[in-house]
């Protein structure tokens, strides 16, 4: 169901106004995966080895956007955009940033506009205002590349509407082709925005040659990078008029057919749905709307920073060489535009690094100040991006957060968040890590050597505050490392499936062992496995187990505990079930793909439902399914069972369809007899849910 949301980014290509999204998110938990996979082939593969030379490692650099889309005196709108304000930004990337790392000089939406208007060639190919860019594009590329630094432009996707010219203009070196044979008859609107392009119709061979003209031209401009937005499945959008799907395919055959190496990014808020289409074509996608908040200053903390914690987590294992998870401009370097304090500033390039995104800076280059600078140009925190290890939190279920990545050094990166509203510890466990022992702790941000401790290492944080660390175990062994991430799947009255992420440190691992209850009950090669043979209403502990050829093995996992249902478990229960209670503007609504025809939506801020007379056999920790439904970035529920509350982010689909079920499964605690298990947010909307089972 949708309903009121939070501000989204809307992107003219005259100026920036406000939407609205709404934004929640992913959880560390098992989700049901909703994209299709398939076998690559050796053209793919080589494909996929030339996406990872161009991608090796996450980008680094500039983009005008943020500028251009802020009210700070001075700053926004088409006209800021100019060839003199880009090379100004270029002149200082390449002075103080460059030998960091910062190489990319990326000229967002608006170079191709004049009052208004997006102004093209004679074939229908966009080309600069030049008024704005008064020598052109050409000389932008090689005016960076004599500084050593790599050009950037920004299109729409589809055919900007400005171009169509009732159809007569001709694509160039396509005789007989014209702009009427490369849209549908019913010039049926795309992008995220409806008001910019037409739909491309890839049926007519016109069409893929008019893509091709464009790359072309690109590439004799030098663009070393492209960014292609208001794409869907995403943006916000998901019928047939916004499956972009066949753009961004004939896009990246284009760029690979020009034969200079264009790194392509996807803009905004892909669907998560097409992640493995995203994987094939792409050398990125933002997982989320515009950080920008189209306000007095270039963000604010809450709309829309905070968010990336929570829509960043279903994408962290597609994110690796040759395509990365983008989190959008990095607005840390000047701290009276920013709109967020130094606490604030840190925390957000801790997350960018740690996750292994872009790092591409969205300030007015020419006004850093001294801790802005030493921010972007902390070479440590630097290397944590560059190594490509995304991290992923250890739990979500309170605001208090610690993220990690285990490096193939044996290493760890940590990253300790306090997400909430006031001071708080924050404790990383060893024991969630699989560090066993001491270990050396390094703090990045400080540059300083905290020395060698045991078992747990736990800091105050002030409010939207955080720790960047680099733990080294004082001895890893000779033996694969510990299996991290060790979680229930799915369970039944005599079975318990688990997943865990590979083990990627120590002696090469060949196989796992699980063990339940301190007894090996399955041995697999892959990271996950299934338990059967057990009795039900019987509570569990289950751990796995590396090892090697040499039949060496790790130390176990940190114990998971999950209590099988009664005899014929797990049962379902509908949200929209009489008896249930639904309170403040919570209310049932048709649902054609859910569980019974129906759902239970306008959750959030007061609305809510309590599922009443959910049975358990004994007092123990069960295994949930939730099933629900999220259109958005996704939303942040607060479960209560047991007597325990907890939050719990839930991924969306970016694409606006409120129809589609998802699912996830969570452990929750419950009583012997008969529970409640309710599901709302006094500060923030929710999915909808349609029914649980356990």
């Amino acid at each position: 169901m949708a309903r009121p949301a939070r501000p989204v980014r809307l992107r003219t290509l005259t100026c920036a106004t406000a939407l609205a999204v709404a934004l929640a998110a992913p959880a560390a938990w098992a989700t049901t995966p909703s994209g299709a996979s398939g076998t690559r082939s050796g053209t793919q593969a080589s494909e996929a080895t030339a996406a990872s030379a161009v991608a090796a490692k996450p980008y680094m650099g500039y983009s005008t956007w943020s500028l251009e889309s802020t009210n700070f005196p001075g700053y926004g709108g088409e006209k800021w955009l100019t060839e003199s304000h880009v090379l100004q930004q270029a002149d200082v990337l390449a002075s103080k940033l460059k030998s960091h790392g910062y190489e990319y000089v990326n000229v967002d939406a608006g170079w191709n506009v004049d009052n208004g208007k997006n102004v093209a060639d004679d074939y229908a190919r966009p080309t600069a205002d030049l008024k704005k860019f008064p020598h052109g594009m050409k000389y932008v590329g090689d005016y960076l590349h004599r500084k050593g630094l790599k050009f950037g432009l920004y299109l729409a996707v589809g055919l900007y509407m400005d171009y169509y010219n009732d159809g007569r203009t001709p694509i160039h070196n396509a005789p007989g082709c014209t702009t009427k044979d490369i849209v549908y008859p019913d010039l049926r609107k795309t992008s995220g925005w409806d008001n910019v392009s037409y739909q491309l119709n890839f049926a007519s061979p016109c069409t893929t040659k008019y893509i091709q003209s464009i790359a072309d031209e690109l590439a004799d401009w030098g663009v070393d990078f492209l960014k292609i937005d208001g794409v869907g499945p995403g943006s916000f959008q998901g019928d047939d008029a916004h499956n972009n799907v066949p753009d961004i395919q004939a896009w990246h055959t284009a760029l690979q057919n020009t034969g200079r190496p264009i790194q392509f990014i996807l803009s905004w808020s892909l669907s998560h749905n097409q992640a493995d289409v995203w994987k094939a074509n792409s050398n990125g996608w933002r997982v989320d709307t515009d950080v920008e908040c189209y306000c007095d200053t270039l963000v604010t903390w809450n709309n829309s920073v905070k968010q990336r914690w929570n829509d960043v987590v279903q994408w962290i294992p597609d994110a690796g060489p040759g395509h990365w998870n983008n989190l959008d401009s990095l607005d840390v370097g000047v701290g009276a535009m920013d709109g967020i304090n130094d606490v604030e500033r840190q925390s957000y390039m801790t997350l960018w690094a740690i996750e292994s995104a872009p790092l591409y800076i969205g300030d007015d280059l020419t006004r850093l100040d001294s801790y802005g600078l030493k921010l972007l140009t902390n070479d440590e925190v630097i290397a944590v991006d560059q190594a490509g290890h995304p991290a992923k939190p250890v739990s979500q279920d309170t605001p208090q957060q610690v993220w990690y990545a285990r490096n193939p050094d044996g290493s760890y990166s940590v990253a300790l968040f306090n997400l909430g509203s006031g001071y708080a510890d924050v404790t990383a466990n060893w024991s969630d890590l699989g560090i066993s022992g001491k270990a050396a702790v390094r703090d990045l941000w400080s540059h300083k050597d905290l020395g060698s401790v045991g078992g747990s290492f736990t800091a105050e944080l002030p409010p939207h505050g955080s720790r960047l660390l680099r733990l080294t175990p004082s001895s890893t062994g000779t033996h694969p490392g510990v299996p991290l991430a060790v979680h229930g799947t799915a369970s039944t009255a005599t079975s318990v499936s688990l997943a865990w992420d590979a083990v990627n440190s120590g002696t090469a691992t060949t196989g796992y062992d699980v063990y339940a209850n301190g007894t090996k009950a399955a041995t697999v090669t892959g990271t996950s496995a299934t338990v059967s043979g057990l009795s039900a209403a019987t509570g569990y502990s289950f751990t796995v187990v590396a090892h090697d050829a040499r039949g060496r093995v790790s130390a176990p996992s940190k114990a998971v505990a999950v209590t099988t249902p009664a005899a014929g478990g797990p049962v379902s229960y509908e949200a929209e079930a009489p008896g249930n209670t639904l309170s403040g503007n919570a209310s049932i609504a048709d649902c054609s793909a859910c569980s019974g025809g129906k759902k239970v939506g306008n959750l959030g801020y007061g609305g809510s439902v309590a599922i009443t007379d959910v049975t358990a056999p004994k007092d123990g920790t069960y295994l949930m399914k939730l099933d629900y439904t999220d259109g958005s970035s996704g939303r942040t529920v607060v479960v209560t069972a047991g007597g325990t509350s907890f939050q719990l982010p839930l991924p969306g689909t970016n694409d606006n369809n409120w129809g589609h079920p998802q699912s996830i499964t969570v452990p929750v605690q419950l009583k012997a007899g008969t529970n409640t298990i309710s599901f709302g947010n006094p500060s923030d909307y929710v999915s909808d849910v349609d029914r649980i089972t356990l």
